[in-house]
């Protein structure tokens, strides 16, 4: 194992050298079992230091996601960034000083860990859209009294809702990690990246122990068909469209010290450069809109290009097809059904009001997509493991029931196959082992081969480095007390107790689902999982009930919150099991840093709003009349003229859609096929940020399809280009509370 780069002259603890050599003298799954191991007592496992800095780096995200998610609602975790950052920093310390413990990649799963969970708490609370939607877009009708909440109570709230998606994870780690193997493409990326800066080449072994079984896992993970009577043929790996899915191909474990350095320069320039571009957009504001296809277009259409680079790099991150699709919806929306309602009539306020206007009339299209798209998904996410079942032992079943050995179909039932998690692997014969015995006429069912390996226990951390069911128990009873203590507080008189108990029920089903479409898609759809939740209220909460509007919006925010916050525990915990960090050590990391995160949120939050008004030209909150507008369809408010025909129709469109990207995936012209969030974020944020996003794209096809470039550089460049906006608006922010004059 290659010495610890980020120390000068030091070397990584000698049991870990060791591990290489006993990885020879090995079988598979004990190399990987000692590995493990002897990275999980590690005591940079979990440090003060690694702690402060995972909460530093936090606060930076924190501060981007609120700006940009007011603004667009946009919200990244910034995994890899935070984990360059964290290597950065402890790099330069240790030019000047000498470490006790060398920072090791387990501490730099820690920082990562610690930073995501904070930067991500302005969508997990609900800052970027349930609380504006509250505070400033209910009408008078709609709520018994008028809700503003105070900072004390937007923090019990925030700490209220903030932890018990965390719990909820924990039990599901062993099987959707250690035994089903899901992918989680991003945590894999990250650790990747990781064992890169620490230049420990050999940490790569979890992951190829894992790559070495894709064939057989991508049958599950897709909803593959099985053939019975050949071998699974090996699919094409296809790039998700709603989120960047970064290729481990494309990130191979080299580099060195010039590697890092040339990614700190790059990531520091950016950050640069994008800052000074946000401190002139204060003093020259009309550079946030150009006129790009002229003046009519411009003031009549809101077709201009806001040349920010930090909305430049997102649409980086985001891939080119995601952009494209993006593109694709603000042309339609934008260039199509928002001039056809002005024109017929249907909306005749302003182009740019949300209530009367062509802009409030295009986002009931864009949430009917939304709908489409979020309920054929979950559909599929969970018919998928129906059908694989269905088709590896349907025909056996059927011919036991026919036959009447209803005893076997009993051990069946007590018996769960020992796959690992993957899809059945054929057998020597090419058959699968539900075959038939040449001493008998009759089908014996059985579980289905495995690998000759398989006899041996799945990888993991040993028993003590992880969440014991004790801690689990107590930490999900505080949890859930909190929850049911803060609520009430923070928002008096208006969510009864059953409607509290519901909300979180369906949060727990809702995040099982979204940790495993974030498992094997990368994409988490926590705005689909919280839209479900406010048709099941508004099937069981009748719209006459006082304050119903309110009671929809809270309910779908703790869906969110608890799928948000579970789907972020797991991509990290696959990215600790990549490298042999304690998920004990990463599940208390977690919990500190939503803790204070949730509150850190919170005080942002109201910074902008008490400086900006709430919708306005700076922040739009384009995802609260999104949420607002939810409420209003699902508990039976009328819609604008004719935008009900043009919604059902788009819907049923973008429902077929869905339902052949599925069916494609891994096809060549799959990326032709738009995807429904992307076409829907299209159509409901102004043109001036799309157009940004899709330059960005374009770029990020040029580096890494057309010059075939590593796709790591251009992602940390985003990255810099987003983190300096987002936090130099914080300068902006003081400028425009002392009124600075602008130029």
């Amino acid at each position: 194992m290659a010495p610890d780069r980020g120390q000068h002259g030091s070397a990584v603890p000698e049991h870990s050298r060791n591990v290489s050599s006993e990885v020879s003298e090995r079988p598979a799954e004990s190399s990987a079992s000692h590995t493990l191991a002897v990275r999980a007592s590690e005591p940079q496992n979990f440090t003060f230091r690694g702690i402060l800095l995972g909460l530093f780096i936090g606060i930076i995200i924190a501060f981007s996601n609120t700006y940009f998610g007011l603004q667009t609602g946009w919200v990244s975790g910034m995994a890899m960034p935070s984990a360059l950052i964290g290597f950065a920093v402890f790099k330069t310390i240790t030019r000047y000083i000498t470490l006790a413990l060398p920072f090791s990649p387990v501490e730099n799963v820690l920082v990562q860990t610690v930073a995501g969970s904070a930067g991500t708490m302005p969508l997990g609370c609900g800052f970027v859209g349930v609380i504006p939607a509250l505070e400033y877009l209910l009408k008078k009708d709609e709520s018994e009294s008028a809700i503003n909440v105070s900072l004390p109570r937007l923090c019990v709230w925030a700490v209220g809702i903030c932890l018990f998606g965390v719990v909820f994870a924990v039990p599901l780690r062993r099987e959707v990690i250690i035994r089903e193997k899901l992918k989680f493409p991003s945590g894999t990326a990250t650790a990747l990246i990781i064992g890169v800066l620490h230049g420990e080449k050999e940490d790569a072994a979890l992951v190829q122990q894992q790559e070495r079984h894709d064939e057989h896992d991508d049958a599950y993970q897709r909803g593959a068909s099985i053939d019975t009577s050949n071998d699974i043929q090996e699919e094409q790996r296809a790039d998700h469209q709603d989120r960047p899915s970064y290729d481990t191909e494309r990130n191979p474990a080299a580099g060195g010290e010039s590697d890092w350095r040339a990614k700190i320069r790059i990531l520091s320039f950016a950050f640069a450069g994008s800052a000074a571009y946000t401190i002139l957009t204060y003093f020259v504001p009309q550079v946030r809109n150009l006129p790009v296809f002229g003046l009519t277009l411009a003031n009549d259409w809101l077709w201009t290009l806001n040349p920010s680079p930090a909305y430049v790099g997102q649409g980086v991150i985001m891939g080119p097809a995601t952009t494209m699709h993006m593109l694709l919806g603000a042309l339609v929306g934008w260039g199509i059904l928002s001039p056809l309602a002005k024109t017929k009539g249907w909306a005749s306020g302003p182009v740019s009001d949300w209530t009367t206007g062509s802009k409030g009339w295009i986002v009931w299209v864009s949430l009917a997509i939304m709908l489409a798209d979020a309920l054929v998904s979950l559909a599929w996410l969970v018919l998928r493991p129906t059908i694989y079942y269905g088709r590896l032992y349907g025909p056996s079943i059927s011919k036991h029931i026919w036959q009447g050995r209803w005893r076997d179909l009993l051990d069946l039932a007590i018996t769960s196959p020992k796959s690992k998690g993957y899809a059945a692997i054929a057998t020597d014969n090419g058959m699968h082992d539900s075959d038939t015995s040449p001493q008998s006429n009759s089908t014996t069912l059985k579980a289905p081969p495995v690998a000759p390996s398989d006899d041996e226990p799945d990888a993991d951390e040993p028993p003590e480095h992880l969440v014991s069911p004790r801690t689990l128990l107590i930490f999900l009873l505080a949890s859930l007390a909190l929850y049911f203590i803060a609520v009430p507080i923070a928002f008096p008189g208006i969510v009864p107790f059953p409607a509290l108990l519901l909300a979180l029920i369906l949060s727990l089903f809702l995040s099982i689902l979204g940790i495993r479409a974030l498992g094997s898609t990368d994409l988490n759809p926590v705005s689909g999982l919280s839209k479900i939740t406010q048709l099941i209220f508004a099937g069981i909460i009748p719209a006459s009930t006082p304050n119903a509007i309110p009671i929809n919006l809270l309910a779908g925010a703790v869906s969110e919150a608890a799928a948000l916050q579970a789907g972020d525990l797991m991509q990290d915990l696959k990215t600790g099991h990549l490298l042999g960090a304690a998920p004990n050590a990463q599940f208390y990391g977690q919990l500190i840093g939503s803790v204070f995160g949730a509150l850190v949120s919170a005080c942002v939050y109201k910074l902008y709003v008490s400086v900006y008004p709430v919708p306005g030209k700076q922040f739009q909150v384009p995802t609260a009349f999104v949420w607002i507008f939810t409420a209003r369809l699902v508990t039976g408010e009328g819609l604008p003229p004719m935008a009900g025909v043009f919604a059902l129709g788009t819907g049923a469109i973008f429902a077929v859609l869905t339902v052949a990207r599925m069916a494609a995936k891994g096809q060549w012209w799959c990326d032709g096929l738009p995807g429904g969030i992307a076409f829907a974020i299209g159509i409901y944020n102004t043109p001036s940020f799309t157009l940004a996003r899709a330059i960005g794209g374009l770029l990020s096809w040029y580096w890494v399809r057309w010059r075939g470039r590593d796709e790591t550089s251009v992602v940390v460049l985003a990255s810099g280009l987003i983190l300096g906006e987002g936090l130099f608006s914080i300068v902006n922010l003081l400028m425009a509370s002392g009124d600075v004059p602008h130029l």
